[in-house]
């Protein structure tokens, strides 16, 4: 009975020396011990289901805002003009004015939201690049000479030229830069960054290396920057304004025609309305009943 009880305490002792080793199998140290075959052990933390995220979870809530979307455009409009002061606005129809009264409404607004009277008032034209024409006009930009000027500030204008007496003259007349490849290569350095830039015939060919650089402000005939008459060109970008058709919208324009502090002179705006009506209108063909 004692030697069985020996024999099992030799047992338990090599168990024990066994979980302490890394090797699957302990050598018995006595004649009268098995061999005992004990897996090693690893311990490590335990581990948290990773979340499982739903697929669709995101294309329902898009899904679930275009449909609150067209519930909103679904819903009928008010009639007549709302009389509260507070009111959803997609419950009563976009309200449309003429000139006058809009321009009205904008000396209201000014006063009431403190309105900086340097701020823009601006124009959209909506545009038919293709009625009665068999190819489509590309969408354009031009400077233009407003009858009724809006702007404080006088415009850059670079002039090109390797002309002695027409730097003198381009200098004379008000413009910020003149000259020839010294021009050309501040430019390509980015040291000078002008509103607009003009050009005399005889230098276009040394402007190629510009092209990409200055992209749509690059000197053309079509939009009057190309020229001999160095005062006539400066005179006109120098107080002029830019105007182009929106380059992924190509038919739609927006361009400033005033400022908040010009309405006071009511007279003016519409005025510069209907002028630059007629001048989008002859560009490109424009159906007489767009909107102002």
């Amino acid at each position: 009975m004692a030697a069985a009880v020996r024999c099992l305490g030799r047992v338990l002792i090599a168990h024990q020396r066994h979980s302490l080793s890394k090797m699957p199998y302990q050598t018995p140290l006595y004649p009268c011990s098995a061999y005992v075959q004990i897996p090693n052990r690893h311990f490590a933390a335990a581990t948290k289901p990773a979340k499982k995220t739903k697929k669709g979870a995101k294309q329902k809530t898009l899904e679930e805002k275009k449909d609150e979307i067209e519930k909103i455009k679904s819903y009928p409009f008010m009639e007549g003009e709302p009389e509260d002061d507070v009111y959803l606005k997609h419950l009563y129809p976009r309200q449309i004015y003429d000139v006058e009264k809009a321009i009205h409404l904008l000396k209201k607004f000014q006063i009431l939201d403190f309105t900086n009277p340097k701020q823009g008032v601006y124009l959209d034209l909506t545009l038919d690049m293709a009625l009665g024409k068999k190819k489509k006009v590309e969408p354009f930009a031009s400077v233009l000479s407003f009858p009724y000027p809006f702007i404080s500030e006088i415009n850059k204008v670079a002039v090109f030229t390797r002309n002695a007496s027409e730097i003198k003259v381009a200098e004379e007349n008000g413009a910020a830069i003149a000259g020839g490849t010294d021009v050309i290569q501040k430019i390509l350095d980015d040291e000078i960054q002008l509103d607009f830039y003009v050009a005399v015939p005889e230098i276009m060919p040394e402007l190629n290396p510009l092209k990409k650089k200055l992209k749509k402000r690059f000197p053309k005939l079509a939009q009057n920057s190309i020229g001999r008459d160095i005062p006539k060109m400066l005179e006109l970008f120098k107080t002029g304004h830019e105007i182009k058709v929106d380059e992924e919208r190509e038919n739609f324009l927006k361009t400033k025609i005033a400022t908040r502090g010009c309405l006071q002179r009511s007279r003016d705006l519409p005025r510069s309305c209907q002028w630059l009506h007629r001048v989008v209108f002859h560009r490109v063909h424009v159906p007489s009943s767009v909107p102002y």
